[in-house]
């Protein structure tokens, strides 16, 4: 295992749609797991660390004492509530800048899990919006494209002012 380094914005990576997961790699998904939990993060993306597959992994409670990791081969969201949520996102490669996003309040969310087994799992809560917003990495976007285009233009200069 080992710590990978994360990109950050605008590595043209992080704006590319991500190539389908043939297969389940556990050396990949382990350092997948030991960059997000030593950034620290709640997700984490393959192509965060220059890998483009369409791969992500969380963990939304351990920082609150409870691990519950989660990894989501070739994921898809097959249903979304009505009812969304805005709040601000953290984004590791796009450190120290919070924004306000809208997301859906409850996702199904369909994945292979690192056995293999294909998966449907009903997100609620910050697990539904932390899957949402790894899910947009893997199509190459970022939290701020799903804001105005005054709001985007405002938190890239704020980005800007702090590299």
């Amino acid at each position: 295992m080992s710590i990978r380094p994360v990109l950050t914005w605008p590595d043209s990576c992080l704006s590319q749609v991500c190539a389908a997961v043939a297969a389940p790699d556990p050396g990949l998904i382990s350092d997948m797991f030991e960059t997000m939990y030593d950034a620290p993060g709640r997700g984490l993306a393959a192509p965060q660390i220059g890998v483009m597959q369409r791969l992500f992994v969380m963990d939304v409670g351990w920082k609150n004492g409870e691990k519950t990791p989660m990894v989501c081969l070739n994921p898809e969201i097959v249903a979304a509530s009505e009812d969304t949520v805005v709040g601000p996102e953290g984004c590791l490669s796009m450190p120290g800048v919070l924004v306000d996003v809208e997301r859906s309040a409850q996702i199904e969310l369909r994945y292979t899990n690192a056995d293999g087994d294909r998966l449907t799992e009903t997100l609620t809560g910050f697990a539904a919006i932390c899957a949402q917003h790894e899910l947009d990495h893997l199509d190459g976007k970022m939290h701020f494209d799903r804001v105005s285009q005054g709001n985007r233009t405002r938190i890239l200069k704020e980005y800007e002012a702090l590299t």
